[in-house]
């Protein structure tokens, strides 16, 4: 039976994927204008057959059999921090991953320990959803998308979730031939779980002058709870040197961000203080950068969640991406998690793997699909004020 594995690359799938390309057969895959200041909620998701999560996990670990197990990662619960979440506040479950755009990974990154086979989509499209299947978060922020209408949107919203996408407007994916198209940033939200009230579409700008990096921002309304959410996905510029201009497009997004939380949900928000924001990324900064520190001290007051895993509850990682192309080792802190420390409180983090889990030839690899390690935390809103009294 033909199966949207088939249409992916694969022919080794069950009902799980013909399912879902039975669904995609009467589904318009329409590429929208993306640069659209205010994107509503696109109602086609829905119209996906409904698959079930454990049994799409099953078909991926088959058809990646032949290859080594992913790391090992556990859920911690930090130290420093009381839990906050109970029946009636749930904690949200956030991952943040820059899944490496496939024409990059083939193409133009140069990663010489890692063997071409590896990075064939044939078989890593099926490391990447393994990850986002074990852990299944609520909302699931990525940047190198290249595979987006092709692969993410039909298959994530086939697993209940709504999906948006913004390519870079000059992707690097469009100058390696036979690509898939430009990459960009996708913001993945569990319907479940949260309605959506905005959608913006941002292009990032420096000195006042448009650049080539993206962010998505959308508010979103918790189900449960009742609460409002910012969640916001971005990819900085990359490479040493361009430091300045990372710090002007954070200073950027956080503008953007400020913009949006106070004017969304009207005169009662304003009543009930700032809405929360989550913000996941690649920044390609240290945390030693500028665009690090402005995060830090934004008036949104932001911290990051994965300082927690240390033991003073104030340090980085040593790393989250560890790689080695020609011009040699890369072993850096530069993806993140910020999220409102007085509204939100961190429950759990997946830590990171050891240097001995990672292997001596780094990332990617036959065993992990990507040069960036995939982050993720619970997190829970904090008790508001008036409902304390």
């Amino acid at each position: 039976m033909e199966g949207l594995a088939c249409q992916m690359g694969s022919c080794s799938s069950s009902r799980s994927f013909g399912t879902m390309a039975q669904a995609l057969n009467s589904a318009t895959m329409a590429q929208p204008d993306p640069y659209t200041k205010e994107s509503p909620d696109q109602d086609l998701d829905q119209d996906l057959v409904g698959v079930d999560p454990d049994q799409l996990l099953r078909e991926c670990e088959v058809a990646l059999q032949r290859r080594p197990a992913r790391p090992r990662r556990d859920l911690v619960c930090p130290r420093l921090v009381a839990p906050c979440s109970h029946k009636h506040n749930p904690s949200i479950r956030v991952m943040q991953w820059n899944i490496l755009a496939q024409a990059l990974g083939e193409g133009k990154d140069g990663f010489i320990r890692c063997p071409l086979e590896a990075l064939s989509w044939h078989e890593r499209k099926y490391q990447i959803l393994e990850e986002i299947l074990t852990y299944r978060p609520d909302i699931l922020c990525l940047q190198e998308v290249d595979h987006y209408y092709d692969t993410f949107r039909p298959i994530m919203a086939s697993l209940g979730y709504h999906g948006s996408f913004l390519p870079k407007p000059w992707s690097p994916c469009l100058d390696v031939e036979h690509n898939n198209g430009p990459d960009g940033c996708a913001l993945f939200y569990r319907r479940s779980r949260f309605s959506l009230h905005s959608t913006a579409h941002l292009r990032l700008s420096a000195m006042m002058l448009p650049t080539n990096q993206v962010a998505i921002a959308q508010t979103l309304r918790c189900q449960v709870t009742g609460r409002w959410l910012c969640v916001a996905v971005t990819h900085l510029k990359a490479r040493s040197g361009w430091e300045r201009l990372r710090s002007a497009q954070g200073a950027d997004l956080l503008q953007s961000l400020q913009s949006i939380t106070s004017h969304c949900g009207g005169q009662k928000q304003a009543e009930l203080g700032a809405m929360p924001v989550v913000v996941c990324g690649d920044f390609n900064a240290e945390p030693s950068e500028d665009v690090y520190r402005r995060f830090s001290s934004s008036p949104l007051g932001l911290s990051s969640a994965y300082k927690l895993l240390s033991c003073d509850g104030k340090t980085e990682p040593a790393y989250t991406t560890w790689k080695i192309r020609p011009s040699g080792e890369s072993c850096s802190t530069l993806d993140y998690i910020w999220y409102s420390h007085d509204a939100l409180s961190v429950e759990t983090l997946l830590d990171i793997p050891t240097e001995e889990q990672i292997g001596p030839d780094r990332l990617p690899s036959y065993h992990y699909p990507s040069d960036h390690l995939s982050l993720l935390c619970d997190v829970s809103f904090r008790e508001e004020p008036h409902r304390l009294l």
